[in-house]
């Protein structure tokens, strides 16, 4: 991947920074986009410049805002003379519980987890069939076995599942389209539904018996995007073997 270019939304932090950072270090160049954490997304870009020059980018936009997408794509592009990768990273979380649930939760959580990773891949597209490249989607093991009370959510992961699966028809068999579903990996910023009982009985569901690291998303969409080849359309899950007991 030496010299690939990779376009991670929101890469400015937690698993989106762990990504950048292991696709640069392997040799690529990443295009880090942000919404509202440009401070962190530069100060992460300067980082790995001074690590190997030229080699980070950051493009800010709103990925709730469907105009922005394709000039956000054609900036990423513009940074580097190409696009090889794309990885939908940016995710909004948070509890939706029953009866309470109202347009504006479901217009970002959709928004932010479906809506826009099939516009930002349509934006895209010509870019990476040019490249012969792919994309890898975050999605969460509770696509498949939803979350009590984040019943929005849950159904907007269980739809970038499914739209994993349909890019993989549309854009081969130039790009080739693949998932990562994390488990427990980092806990969320918000403490709604994971104290302390609630973490450990998410360890005591895991055979692992322990959170995940960062590391270990980001080792998952290294292996997708540049050491699969013959790989398209799967969803690998990354959770300790913690859907065994869902």
């Amino acid at each position: 991947m030496q010299g690939s270019v990779v376009l991670i939304t929101g890469a400015a932090r937690r698993i989106g920074a762990a990504i950048a950072r292991e696709l640069h270090r392997a040799g690529g160049r990443v295009v880090l986009h942000c919404r509202s954490s440009r401070a962190e997304a530069e100060k992460l870009a300067a980082e790995l410049n001074g690590a190997r020059a030229a080699s980070a980018a950051v493009v800010q936009a709103d990925l709730l805002d469907l105009d922005a997408l394709p000039p956000m794509v054609e900036e990423a592009v513009r940074a580097f003379g190409r696009l090889d990768g794309l990885v939908n990273n940016a995710s909004s979380f948070h509890a939706t519980p029953f009866g309470s649930i109202g347009p504006e939760q479901w217009k970002d959580l959709m928004g932010s987890n479906l809506r826009a990773p099939l516009f930002v891949a349509q934006a895209a597209a010509p870019h990476l069939r040019q490249a012969r490249g792919a994309i890898v989607n975050i999605i969460d093991i509770h696509a498949e076995r939803p979350l009590r009370d984040y019943a929005v959510y849950s159904v907007a992961k269980s739809g970038l599942a499914g739209l994993t699966r349909s890019l993989a028809l549309e854009l081969g068999p130039h790009v080739r389209v693949n998932g990562v579903a994390p488990g427990a990996i980092l806990w969320p910023d918000a403490g709604e539904h994971f104290d302390t009982g609630e973490k450990s009985r998410i360890l005591a569901q895991t055979p692992l018996g322990r959170i995940g690291d960062p590391a270990d998303v980001a080792g998952a969409v290294k292996y997708l995007l540049f050491d699969a080849p013959f790989v398209t359309g799967q969803i690998l899950a990354v959770d300790g073997g913690r859907s065994l007991h869902l």
